[in-house]
């Protein structure tokens, strides 16, 4: 579904991905691994055309994405959850679920009932600002907002953070239910790996902007963990 070919991208002076090459299969859930600050976050902003890519290919179901700009990224079904929420505070939960509406190919004007189904909290508190919701309501309302599209790819980038452990669960069953029962597809970062293994079928650990490691998720041995995720 989306290929990229020897990405790199600079942050100034310095050199943050590295000839990455990336694979995301169709259907599966991926998860992107690695300490902080080895380019992960990075990696999803140059996918979602937030940074500027100095050099690579980025093929997403045969188009160019490096020529599409973010709102034309968000009208060919890439979902975005970004680290943090970034919901809007001072909007209500229904403003803020509406604002995906426009991206979405059939013109449809109303927030589809599934999301209300997948986040019966939400339905309760539309009315309220997305700033009086707690943490995870506000991962809840940002996911929620990603899947208004109808996204073909939805990415989210750690997910997990900061979220209370029963929410973190809720998280995990929504992921797995929207991956294996709806068949969308998920690129995620996260941090957790007893969620990772939960969820993602494949894996990409990188390490100061390469990728160093690819795989079926339950080929991620020990030797992995211990080099590249153990702090």
């Amino acid at each position: 579904m989306l290929n990229i070919q020897g990405l790199n991208q600079f942050h100034g002076a310095s050199h943050t991905l590295w000839d990455l090459d990336l694979e995301i299969p169709e259907g599966q859930c991926s998860c992107i691994m690695g300490r902080n600050g080895v380019g992960k976050t990075t990696l999803l902003q140059c996918v979602m055309g937030l940074l500027p890519v100095a050099s690579g290919r980025m093929d997403y179901l045969g188009r160019d994405l490096l020529k599409q700009s973010a709102e034309q990224r968000a009208r060919l079904g890439i979902g975005y959850v970004p680290q943090g929420r970034q919901i809007f505070p001072l909007l209500t939960v229904e403003e803020n679920l509406r604002i995906g509406l426009p991206a979405r190919s059939d013109r449809q004007r109303q927030v589809p009932d599934f999301i209300f189904e997948l986040f019966p909290v939400l339905k309760e508190m539309l009315g309220r600002r997305g700033g009086d919701l707690s943490g995870g309501q506000q991962q809840q309302l940002a996911i929620g907002r990603a899947l208004v599209i109808d996204p073909k790819l939805l990415i989210l980038d750690e997910p997990t953070e900061g979220i209370q452990p029963n929410i973190v669960a809720e998280i995990g069953d929504i992921i797995r239910r929207l991956n294996r029962e709806l068949g969308l597809t998920v690129v995620l970062v996260e941090q957790k790996l007893p969620f990772a293994r939960r969820v993602a079928d494949r894996f990409c650990i990188l390490d100061r902007g390469r990728s160093v490691a690819t795989g079926a998720i339950d080929r991620l041995d020990e030797t992995l963990v211990k080099e590249y995720l153990t702090v």
